[in-house]
């Protein structure tokens, strides 16, 4: 529990740094009841930092994992059936494609 405290002073943008300092030194001095103290006052926004923290890195899990996926099969038809229509690519090229996309 000590170490998510001193995690939480570290994330929380708030406290000025004299103020985690204290707390610090109170965490190194009196560790049960400087924590104790500070799960009753501050415990709440600990666990909205914890809270907000664990949606950041679900969100960039998911965007990184867009980005990385790349198109669907479906998508990729579509857009080489769009070539197609445009005479960009053969009949030929686009049942390359489509079977590329398939497979």
């Amino acid at each position: 529990m000590l170490f998510q405290i001193v995690a939480d002073l570290f994330r929380d943008r708030e406290l000025t740094g004299w103020l985690k300092t204290l707390w610090f030194l109170l965490l190194a001095f009196i560790p049960v009841l400087t924590a104790l103290v500070y799960l009753i006052t501050r415990g709440k926004g600990m666990a909205i930092r914890q809270e907000v923290r664990a949606q950041q890195a679900v969100a960039g899990a998911e965007t990184y994992i867009s980005e990385v996926a790349g198109a669907s099969p479906a998508q990729q038809i579509s857009e080489a059936k769009e070539l197609l229509d445009s005479g960009t690519i053969t009949g030929s090229e686009f049942d390359a494609l489509k079977a590329k996309a398939l497979a």
